[in-house]
């Protein structure tokens, strides 16, 4: 644990972080019509290969050199990285801000069933209430969602089963455990960039990216090199928060940050459609997203208050 004053710069700098990546990667792909979300996702596997390279090289960093094996050790990780990436850049592109945010809570329903059937853990009662709290006011924006479109609806369902199946998998996963998370990073985008860019190819996402007009604009480059290294920057300060603070700061901060992307999301992108049903709902599982941080600090804080009982041998 760093100083206080570390530990707050940590958790502002991973905040900043994640609500910056969210209203760049809306305003490249949404405001600025970016043609195409799966270019998007081979710019930030590019943008993470080459930058964990050459922090390794200036020994910043530390991961496995390549062994034969380790396709084997991490499969199927890169895939569900890669659907992850994927679908949340296009959830990003066709959904409002705020309607993206609350439907991202699905992740967490659909983590907390994969962890009861393949991890056998069953979550507390309070976490349970909070997390359909949540479920709850998405269900009920999502029914008065003025802007509602199908695919997007599919797009984000995708993106959070992804997320879920990730982090499910990566607890199951022991044996990946010792390439870290710059290793797995690394590999996850070196193994799908190959596939990644086959299915661009064949679905014509190279020829509309070429004759986008905006390449000509000197501020768009620069917005759209931004959102494919933040990638990596926000990986670096999501670690950085965990390692100088804790996992439940990281968790706490994430959810802290999603409510300001969600109002602040109603604003920008031009493309939210205020309904009083659809605003009561994403108010509702904001509301269930406080209490689920509640919950989560009062549970890790009667978990330091217990009594630790040594053995003698």
């Amino acid at each position: 644990m760093g100083t206080l004053g570390e530990r707050v710069l940590a958790a502002l700098f991973y905040a900043f972080s994640s609500i910056f990546v969210v209203f760049l990667q809306k305003s490249v792909l949404t405001s600025n019509g970016f043609p195409s979300f799966q270019f998007a996702a081979i710019g930030q596997m590019i943008a993470a290969i080459l930058l964990l390279r050459l922090a390794k090289a200036l020994k910043w960093i530390t991961f496995p050199d390549f062994e034969s094996n380790i396709v084997c050790r991490v499969w199927p990780l890169p895939a569900l990285h890669a659907g992850n990436l994927v679908f949340g850049l296009a959830s990003t592109k066709r959904l409002s801000l705020p309607m993206f945010t609350v439907l991202r809570r699905f992740s967490i329903l659909m983590t907390l069933i994969g962890e009861r059937l393949l991890l056998d853990y069953r979550a507390p009662i309070s976490v349970t209430f909070c997390v359909f709290l949540m479920i709850g006011g998405a269900l009920v924006a999502a029914s008065a969602d003025l802007a509602f479109d199908s695919l997007a609806y599919s797009y984000i369902l995708l993106n959070d089963f992804f997320t879920a199946a990730n982090g499910v998998y990566l607890k199951q996963k022991l044996d990946a455990k010792d390439l870290g998370k710059y290793g797995l990073l690394y590999y996850n985008s070196l193994f799908m960039i190959g596939p990644a860019t086959a299915v661009a190819f064949c679905t014509g996402d190279f020829e509309r990216v070429i004759s986008f007009p905006l390449w000509k604009s000197s501020f768009f480059v620069v917005q759209f090199a931004l959102s494919c290294f933040m990638g990596f920057v926000l990986m670096y300060s999501t670690v950085l928060c965990t390692a100088v603070n804790s996992a439940l700061t990281t968790t706490i901060v994430g959810c802290l940050k999603n409510i300001v992307v969600t109002y602040f999301g109603m604003f920008f992108g031009g493309d939210y459609v205020f309904s009083l049903t659809n605003f009561a709902g994403l108010n509702i599982s904001v509301f269930g997203s406080l209490l689920y941080s509640y919950v989560k600090y009062k549970e890790h804080e009667n978990n330091q208050q217990k009594p630790k009982v040594s053995i003698t041998v």
